[in-house]
């Protein structure tokens, strides 16, 4: 008997659907609150390759929605430890891990190797990224996002005459316009809800089953337990995308989303010298702490009173606990150093990992 006999005997799928899963490859970016849910129902069905590629490591308030991590994987790596979830599981499934993030300069190498491609991202710049990435290596794209109560799903990149993200999006969003969970709340089931829509969007591509979401976001409300359907078409190249991956590379999708810079820990720790402001922007008692040589404490709360510490500084790098505040003070701070380099390090101290 096969682990997959209730899909083989759909009509519809059979045996074909489930050989082209077989032969079939996922990149799946993030192992958040959508991804979880998605490498689940992706890994059950039986897709032939999987890869994750996230550099976030799992913290206590993922817990509610990330239902791949428990308390004892508090600290990890998430693609790593989604991957040793998995491992456990089934023995015919080849994974790739790329336990970093996704950037302009790995993209295209890490992106080509796979058919289809999940974003599962919480921010605009690397879905304006995954996106560009997938158009220029015409790689069908499964979209989902979540706010508060509300969440959407799309397939792009898929056959001709097809939507792309900045079909739906054309222009990046201000940094003031820009929501994420750490702010608005979110309960685990919605992300839960989307990310198996869009495994089954990816199910339904990769096996050339049913009718999948090209040209069209579903919306789902759960306050109300509604579903809606709008209808999209493509638009003029947007002029803001880039048209090769040279170009590609010279972009800042960061800074073009969020109005800051950003770093990661290990090109932070290789700017430090004594021209450089290094400011930790978490309120008192946050753990864990940093012991650094020159390290400043400027709690975000205090941040327009003692900003006069920095006036000396050729460039100042910032992190709190997430990286949310620390790109919240990095927009202010630019305000009223324009001449300085200010960077908001990646992913604060949940990404910080001890060399």
């Amino acid at each position: 008997m096969s682990r997959f006999e209730r899909q083989e005997i759909l009509p519809g799928f059979g045996m074909q659907g489930q050989k082209k899963l077989r032969a079939s490859s996922v990149l799946v970016v993030g192992a958040g609150g959508l991804g979880c849910p998605a490498l689940l129902y992706l890994a059950a069905a039986g897709v032939g390759k999987i890869g994750i590629v996230d550099g976030d490591q799992v913290s206590l308030s993922n817990l509610n929605r990330q239902v791949l991590f428990g308390e004892k994987d508090l600290g990890k790596n998430k693609a790593y430890t989604a991957m040793a979830h998995f491992k456990e599981k089934y023995h015919d499934i080849e994974w790739e891990v790329y336990p970093e993030f996704l950037t302009v300069e790995n993209a295209e190498e890490i992106i080509s190797e796979y058919d289809l491609i999940l974003d599962g991202s919480d921010n605009f710049p690397t879905r304006y990224l995954v996106n560009d990435a997938c158009v220029l290596l015409q790689k069908p794209l499964v979209f989902g996002a979540i706010y508060q109560h509300e969440g959407q799903v799309s397939v792009f990149n898929v056959g001709e005459d097809s939507c792309n993200y900045r079909d739906l999006f054309p222009g990046m969003p201000a940094a003031s316009e820009i929501p994420n969970c750490a702010e608005t709340g979110v309960l685990g089931v919605l992300p839960g809800v989307i990310g198996n829509l869009m495994a089954l969007e990816a199910i339904k591509v990769l096996a050339d089953f049913g009718s999948s979401l090209k040209n069209k976001v579903l919306l789902f409300n759960s306050l109300t337990s509604a579903f809606y359907e709008v209808e999209i078409s493509p638009q003029p190249i947007s002029s803001q995308a880039p048209q090769s991956f040279e170009e590609l590379k010279k972009m800042d999708y960061e800074l073009a989303c969020e109005g800051v810079r950003q770093l990661s820990w290990e090109e932070a720790m290789g700017k430090m010298n004594p021209g450089i402001a290094f400011v930790d922007v978490r309120e008192e008692g946050e753990v864990p702490e940093l012991n650094c040589t020159g390290l400043l404490k400027i709690p975000f709360s205090n941040l327009e009173r003692e900003k006069t510490q920095l006036t000396h500084s050729e460039e100042i790098l910032l992190f709190c606990q997430s990286g949310i505040r620390s790109q919240k003070a990095a927009q202010l701070l630019i305000q009223d150093f324009p001449d300085k380099r200010i960077y908001s390090i990646r992913g604060g101290m949940n990404a910080f990992k001890k060399t």
